[in-house]
């Protein structure tokens, strides 16, 4: 009424009020009357602003891409944004007299695309696609020393990149060189995996082997020390052989003393005998033979005596013409013969 109106703004909106070309009330969540025809307000939000923002730029090696993220950023110092650009109300204190609170999200935005554009120029694809935490680091670095955000009174809170993507060209290309490059390394890992198998089987049989030569040496240890034990046994036995041998020879040389000994005095016994049978027939030589026959049959038993009896009727049987013996003196005879 009569060019009296009423304002409130929130706390998050610095408020700076000219009345006559001059500053006369500034602040955060003000509440006041004022005289439209002699005031001026100006409006700036001060709350922290997130803004999305997503462009295409070109790497190093000539590939595009696509790089998609958000900045976020609040107004500092209001003052020396409002006079930067212009955030007056109109009077009816509603709405913004000018597009240029509508252009400085853009503003900030193309401040971020300038400075991503000279990182990318830097790099190739590949760098490219998995640099977003270098880059954030580096640009984020850049946009606080940023001489444009610092005269507009704009502070940078953060920066974030969400994607980093090439064209579908370049994806399709890159993930069948990833492809290809899995199904190498797959190869390999399965290459690897039977080598390994035939590296541990090779091991397995080396080892089995290694235990055969080791069971075949124990075995040649054992049967050595059979052979040794057998030896040692044999050796016992040669060295009892050789005593009984000795022994033996030793016996033997006593045997052969003593039939030397034995045939020295038969063959004297022999010479004695001899001598004295010589002696004898020498005495007998010149003896009528039917006296020394006479000598001999003394002492004899009556069989001898039979026997002699038919030897001299034997050798007189040409003059006898018949002899009678009768069978009881034959028995009597046999009788005798078998006792």
């Amino acid at each position: 009424m009569f060019g009296f109106r009423f304002v409130k703004v929130q706390p998050t909106t610095y408020l700076l009020q000219y009345r006559k070309g001059k500053l006369v009330r500034e602040g955060t969540g003000l509440s006041f009357f004022y005289f439209a025809p002699t005031t001026s307000l100006v409006s700036i939000p001060v709350a922290s602003v997130d803004m999305p923002f997503i462009f295409e730029e070109v790497t190093a090696d000539f590939q595009e891409i696509t790089i998609q993220g958000q900045v976020t950023y609040r107004v500092s110092d209001p003052q020396k944004l409002s006079q930067m650009l212009n955030f007056a109300l109109d009077a009816k204190g509603n709405n913004y007299i000018s597009e240029d609170p509508i252009k400085l999200p853009q503003r900030v935005i193309n401040r971020v695309q300038v400075l991503m554009r000279a990182e990318f120029q830097s790099l190739s694809l590949r760098k490219a696609l998995q640099a977003s935490d270098s880059l954030v680091e580096t640009v984020m670095e850049r946009l606080t020393s940023s001489d444009d955000l610092q005269s507009l009174g704009i502070e940078i809170l953060g920066l974030s990149i969400l994607a980093i993507k090439p064209n579908p060209e370049t994806a399709h290309a890159l993930e069948a060189e990833i492809r290809e490059q899995l199904l190498r390394e797959s190869d390999e890992a399965t290459y690897a995996r039977r080598n390994a198998a035939v590296e541990q089987e090779r091991a397995i049989k080396e080892n089995e082997l290694n235990t055969e030569v080791a069971i075949e040496n124990k075995k040649r240890e054992i049967r050595e020390t059979q052979m040794d034990a057998e030896r040692a046994v044999q050796e016992k036995k040669r060295i009892l052989n050789e005593e009984k041998m000795a022994e033996k020879i030793t016996l033997e040389q006593k045997n052969k003393e003593l039939v030397l000994l034995a045939a020295e005095n038969m063959k004297m016994e022999a010479d004695a005998k001899a001598y004295s049978v010589s002696a004898t027939m020498k005495a007998v030589s010149n003896t009528d033979p039917k006296i020394v026959q006479a000598l001999t049959s003394i002492g004899m038993e009556p069989s001898q005596l039979i026997a002699l009896a038919f030897q001299e009727l034997a050798g007189s049987a040409d003059k006898i013409g018949q002899l009678n013996i009768s069978p009881d003196m034959l028995q009597e005879l046999l009788k005798k013969r078998r006792k």
